[in-house]
């Protein structure tokens, strides 16, 4: 029978820690010595496997596992990170040498609040030559991996033992931007989905923003999520910037850069043209004077005045050459403005400042009851989805930035590799700026990132490298693999060889926002909170009929509404 192995120094009159007892109604196994330490590194070390006397099986140590060191002072902890047998004996007799390595990555020591036992990162006294190395039992998973006094979500349950729950730190985890990585199909959705509805259980007053770019979670969050789509979004052009305005409303040719120009003159007369008038007031000023107005500022202005400006500088034009800039970019604000699939943007034939009131919906100010807002985005014309993405992104800055750091928020981007990619060349560059930015100084303003991707080789490095919290599903491309080591700064990267061999719903958990590096099973989700699944299930769909004429027509109908100038509709 085993015993167990207190650590060297403990008082005497220390109480025993109370047994767990497995779901069998047995006290758990204490625990139980399974090698001793023969080398230490740095951060690493290397110890023996043992045999017990009389038998001739060793303990079974998998990669991953949680063990313990004691030493005088502390219990040093850290996780199996590879196992060998660099002398195997012939037959596999007694003779075998099979060692484990250890990343050390904390300890175990006396809180000096209360004097209670207690986990921290950090290792102040390593172990040494013949120190005893045991194998974790539940009691030390539990303390290592739940962080007493400190706001925790519980997310699933450890692979090493189902029966001790995995729990992500709140406020390490949501205030340091976080990123959930996988390959399709491996439950990102899903494990995205467990963390959120976990947070917003416990925290009624949050403010989530989620870019859902497929529409997969309409149903995720229930009465909590405000759902807004592009029927009843409003986003009004003025609340653009002028690069986002311009990447709208101007074309990529030979052309370009003349109507940049042209352009610019022109909303900057429109807004001067709208703050007169509603002032009731007008000033005579000079040619060139904007009178303090910038192509920037978020203030109101009207398509009609931008119109005007332009039939007033073609009367002044007589060579059709240079008239054709001019003519290109007013064709271009009409069609914008006279398409359905636009009207969230360009549609409103009045124009109030209605500032207060759009950022209220967006951010959730005040949040209603509804802590989340869901952004489905899946049928917003390609051509502008950067713009519209690079527009909330930064209006969620300056809102977080304006207040002070006053209302915390969270933006969830989805498939976050499509609208900020590592290479500068392939995506819009407002967004990945406005996200990018986020990324770098958001946490001075509360505003934090969640973002999720298959591809994380394809997600702009600098963002990346600002996740401290990574959870990693199932990866199956080494260049993905090797881009997650290489911008994971955490003690046990070793891990993150694994996760070709992930199943479902499994990941590799690293960073600030767990107590130590795990590996863990999501919970699953009730059936009313999953998020949609838009893989067509082959076998099942095509047993019965799916789609009949009538149903095409009224496909037909709706893809043709969808682009219908308004005034025919």
């Amino acid at each position: 029978m085993n015993t167990p192995v207190s650590a060297p120094g403990a008082r005497a009159d220390e109480p025993e820690a109370p047994p767990f007892i497995e779901r069998r109604g047995k006290p758990a196994v204490p625990p139980r010595r399974i090698a001793h330490v023969v080398s230490v590194s740095g951060s690493q070390a290397v110890a023996v496997l043992e045999r017990e006397s009389g038998n001739q099986d060793e303990a079974r140590v998998e990669i991953g596992q949680l063990v313990k060191v004691p030493t005088p002072l502390a219990t040093v902890v850290g996780l199996v990170s590879a196992v060998s047998a660099p002398t195997p004996a012939s037959g596999g007799g007694a003779e075998d040498i099979r060692l484990i390595e250890i990343n050390l990555a904390g300890e175990v020591v006396d809180d000096p609040k209360d004097g209670r036992l207690s986990f921290r990162r950090g290792v102040s006294h390593l172990p040494t030559i013949g120190d005893a190395v045991l194998l974790a039992d539940r009691y030390d998973l539990t303390r290592v991996y739940t962080q007493p006094n400190v706001a925790t979500i519980e997310v699933g349950s450890l692979f090493q033992d189902a029966a001790v729950p995995a729990r992500f730190l709140v406020d390490d985890l949501l205030a340091k931007h976080f990123i959930v990585v996988g390959t399709t199909g491996c439950g990102k959705s899903c494990a995205l989905t467990a963390i959120l509805q976990r947070v917003l259980e416990a925290h009624n007053h949050a403010h989530i923003v989620m870019l859902d770019v497929h529409n997969e979670y309409p149903t995720a969050f229930g009465d909590q999520a405000e759902l807004i789509d592009p029927t009843n979004l409003n986003l009004p052009f003025w609340l653009l910037n002028f690069q986002e305005l311009s990447a709208a409303l101007t074309s990529g040719d030979a052309y370009h850069d003349a109507e940049i120009e042209i352009l610019s003159d022109a909303v900057i007369a429109a807004k001067r043209r709208y703050s007169d008038a509603s002032s009731n007031r007008q000033i005579a000023r000079r040619a060139g004077d904007s009178g303090g107005v910038t192509v920037d500022a978020p203030t109101p202005f009207r398509l009609s005045d931008v119109l005007s400006f332009i039939d007033e500088q073609l009367g002044k034009l007589e060579r059709t050459q240079k008239t054709l800039p001019y003519r290109r970019l007013k064709n271009r604000i009409e069609t914008l403005a006279s398409d359905q699939r636009y009207s969230f943007m360009f549609g409103s034939l009045t124009v109030q400042d209605t500032m207060t009131d759009i950022l209220g919906r967006l951010f959730r100010v005040p949040n209603d009851g509804r802590p989340i807002t869901v952004i489905d985005l899946s049928t917003v014309p390609p051509e502008i989805l950067d713009v519209v993405i690079s527009v909330i992104s930064r209006l969620a800055f300056d809102l977080a930035v304006w207040s002070k750091g006053g209302l915390p928020m969270l933006l969830v981007c989805e498939e976050a590799h499509r609208y900020a990619p590592a290479n500068a060349g392939q995506g819009f560059e407002p967004t990945r700026q406005a996200l990018s930015r986020i990324a770098k100084e958001g946490r001075k303003y509360g505003l934090s990132l969640a973002l999720v991707t298959q591809r994380p080789s394809e997600l702009d490095t600098t963002i990346l490298s600002q996740c401290s919290t990574v959870v990693a599903m199932r990866l199956s491309t080494e260049r993905d693999q090797q881009v997650m080591r290489s911008n994971t700064h955490d003690g046990a990267l070793d891990l993150l060889d694994f996760l070709p061999l992930l199943g479902d719903r499994e990941a590799i958990v690293l960073g600030q926002g767990v107590g130590m590096p795990m590996r863990i099973k999501f919970a699953d989700i009730a059936s009313r909170g999953v998020p949609r699944n838009l893989n067509a299930g082959f076998s099942q769909s095509w047993s019965k009929p799916n789609l009949d004429r009538a149903g095409l027509e009224a496909i037909v109908s709706r893809w043709r509404q969808a682009g219908r100038e308004r005034n025919q509709g």
